[in-house]
């Protein structure tokens, strides 16, 4: 890994950005940084809580400083937020600096990790309609990342297994 360099795992909420990212981090002996749990502690509140008092427009602001400042601390394995890649600034940085895995589920699964969730306000708020547009619009974007990881019938360990050796070969 070149100094600069971050593993970054993006992709939809709750495709399992935190809980691969936090397996590879302990395999490759690598600090795992939450983007979602560091603005929630920055700003002493949840993200629900954030949107619904604050708007999506000021957590997205807040979302790409904290994001850059992140990816610029180095090594590390971060989980970005679900929406942060479609930030142009946040994905330039992550195209031109880090290696990025789009962790990708087929859209049924997806639908079910996540929809009635509280704790995902877009989630929450949004039809199963609504969210399969907003699956299909972000992963056009996602699918710009370096490596995709199709979840399908992989169970984390194999995932994670996936991602090393991707990244072995980087």
């Amino acid at each position: 890994m070149k100094s600069k360099e971050n593993l970054v795992f993006l992709g939809m909420m709750g495709s399992g950005k935190s809980s691969i990212g936090s397996l590879v981090a302990k395999k490759l002996k690598l600090n795992f940084i939450d983007v979602d749990k560091e603005i929630e502690k920055e700003l002493g509140i949840s993200i629900s809580k954030i949107f619904e008092t604050k708007g999506e427009d000021y957590f997205r602001k807040f979302e790409e400083k904290i994001t850059l400042k992140i990816l610029r601390i180095n090594p590390a394995v971060v989980s970005l937020g679900g929406g942060a890649f479609v930030n142009k600034m946040i994905r330039k940085e992550v195209l031109d600096n880090h290696i990025s895995f789009w962790l990708n589920w087929n859209n049924e699964i997806l639908l079910n990790r996540i929809k009635n969730s509280k704790r995902r306000p877009l989630a929450f708020n949004s039809t199963e309609n609504e969210l399969i547009d907003l699956i299909k619009k972000r992963s056009n974007i996602y699918s710009k990342a370096l490596y995709e990881i199709k979840f399908d019938r992989m169970s984390k360990n194999e995932i994670v297994k996936k991602v090393l050796k991707n990244y072995e070969t980087h």
